[in-house]
């Protein structure tokens, strides 16, 4: 266990690496190993990606800070210290590539996943219901995986055992909808670090879903269906 947890927390290091490189690569208008210059358009699936996954990771957060105070389990203290440091470091980096490529940080005509119908051949209508690597949002949340207000609510008023299965059933949700993302990003984003970091996303929170799945049983309960 202690192996898994080094690798979690490994994650934050690597994010920071990252930021570094992709923080000196976007402003200095490299496009990386094609050696051209690319700067996203605003419905680009780089900027998309950015901006979901922005708003993915935020509650993300929110839920490990939320867990933190609702159990005194260490095994989950931690896993939640490390989602919700890496989380929160990966999304200062994509916020502050909006920055810098000039792009807002909220679209208004724009649904959540647009982006991703480019593989299919097209922007998605507004109002279209956000879904992305098979999976649908459920009614009430914004994207894939993410949680309802009731489900937050149901969290925040859970405590001890009840409170880490929980979170952990959430989390497990919350990280198949954003390894989705992700995969589609690591596919269509033209930014090679962009790429790197969606494909970094990938590894380590599949890497959490075992970890996530293995807890939950030694608390004999399961990930929702």
């Amino acid at each position: 266990m202690a192996r898994t947890y080094w690798g979690a927390g490994a994650a934050v290091v690597l994010a920071a690496l990252f930021a570094v490189g992709a923080t000196v690569a976007t402003a200095s208008g490299s496009g990386g190993g094609d050696g051209a210059a690319h700067t996203p358009s605003l419905y680009s699936p780089d900027a998309g990606f950015a901006r979901d996954m922005s708003v993915h990771h935020q509650q993300a957060v929110e839920m490990s800070f939320v867990v933190r105070d609702r159990t005194q389990d260490e095994a989950v203290r931690s896993l939640a210290y490390d989602i919700a440091n890496t989380q929160a470091n990966q999304r200062g980096m994509m916020l502050g590539w909006l920055d810098l490529w000039g792009l807002p940080k909220v679209v208004a005509d724009e649904p959540p996943m647009a982006w991703m119908s480019e593989e299919s051949g097209g922007h998605a209508a507004s109002g279209a219901p956000a879904a992305h690597g098979g999976h649908a949002a459920k009614p009430g949340a914004l994207m894939p995986g993410m949680a309802t207000k009731e489900e937050l609510a149901h969290l925040g008023a859970a405590g001890g055992r009840d409170a880490e299965v929980l979170y952990l059933q959430l989390m497990t949700d919350h990280h198949k909808g954003g390894v989705a993302m992700a995969e589609g990003c690591a596919r269509q984003c033209r930014t090679p670090v962009e790429r790197d970091l969606a494909q970094g996303m990938v590894d380590a929170q599949q890497s959490e879903l075992r970890l996530m799945a293995d807890m939950l049983r030694e608390r004999g309960a399961a990930p929702r269906g």
